[in-house]
């Protein structure tokens, strides 16, 4: 029951989203590098932040330090998501937010200096590949579903680490999201807002779950955006592009607009590749060795993912014929 509620109660304030952001022209314009071709509204994704504050309310004297974060990054996001911010503003948020998490689930005390500066990096790089590959219908929503799906399995088979309630009221959020953006004409998209904010929630809980576990291997739960946000970035650092602007070289870019795969289509794809990584994991798990396990997924992500330069290649010769 406590669910059903949640859910109505999201959906009402989806709605009400729609009319302030139509309101004020909160809106997203294709242009020559989007996925999209027509204008729709932007910062849908806030229905994470109002899930979270949603939790918050009812536990109070728990995860205040994670309530004040992805309140911080959602707040500058959205800001982003209307007026563009500079990039030094977004990452100095998002530092400081990173910090009051690991500080709220013991980073500092648990890891040595070296350890916590290679943590800053990769949570504020995860949840920034987490923005990337934020581009086509439904690859948010489906996505996170298999991520936080695969943490509360964990958490209710195999460590517990958390409450699962706080994991479910993420799956309701983006079951909301994408009943309103996983269609073939969204009414909104997550905007910044909306992927910064959720990234930020996976990794606040894959952090927990690889210090009550003292394996990296949760890591794993975001293969696949991290091999295709990581060697994308990598393809356009070669082609001495900057990486902070838009761009169609993501795998999920080119299956979509070059080769015109229909977007719920290819967001199922990525989804679905996740949940067998995922699944892979749960099943190796203490079963195998990191390092081996790591081998096993990334290496066949790799591999998929230099499909994208066989279909760029036939897609410009097929242009210059």
């Amino acid at each position: 029951m406590e669910y059903t509620i949640l859910g109505i109660l999201l959906i009402i304030l989806m709605l009400l989203y729609f009319k302030v952001a139509d309101k004020f022209n909160i809106i997203d314009k294709p242009n020559q590098r989007s996925s999209h071709t027509e204008i729709t509204l932007r910062g849908g994704g806030i229905i994470f932040w109002f899930s979270a504050l949603l939790y918050f309310v009812q536990h109070i004297q728990s995860n205040y330090f994670f309530f004040t974060g992805i309140t911080l990054v959602s707040l500058v996001s959205f800001w982003d998501d209307i007026q563009s911010l500079s990039n030094k503003i977004r990452m100095s948020v998002q530092f400081l937010a990173i910090t009051l998490i690991f500080f709220e689930i013991g980073v500092f005390n648990a890891v040595p200096l070296f350890g916590i500066v290679v943590a800053y990096i990769l949570a504020v790089g995860l949840i920034n590949a987490y923005n990337f590959m934020d581009g086509i219908n439904g690859i948010t929503g489906l996505y996170t579903l298999v991520v936080m799906g695969s943490l509360l399995y964990i958490n209710q088979k195999i460590q517990l680490f958390t409450d699962s309630s706080f994991i479910k009221y993420a799956m309701i959020a983006s079951l909301v999201f994408l009943f309103f953006n996983y269609r073939k004409r969204a009414k909104c998209f997550a905007g910044d807002v909306g992927s910064i904010a959720i990234a930020f929630w996976v990794i606040y809980l894959v952090l927990k779950l690889i210090l009550r576990t003292d394996s990296v291997i949760w890591l794993l739960f975001l293969a696949v955006y991290g091999v295709d946000a990581i060697c994308t970035i990598i393809h356009r650092l070669y082609l001495k592009q900057n990486i902070f602007e838009a761009h169609r070289l993501h795998l999920y870019q080119v299956l979509s607009n070059e080769y015109k795969i229909q977007h719920r289509l290819v967001a199922a794809y990525y989804a679905i590749a996740q949940l067998v990584v995922s699944a892979l994991i749960i099943c190796l798990y203490q079963k195998v060795q990191d390092i081996i396990l790591f081998v096993l997924v990334l290496a066949p992500l790799l591999l998929i993912y230099t499909l994208k330069f066989y279909l760029l290649n036939k897609s410009n010769l097929k242009q210059t014929i």
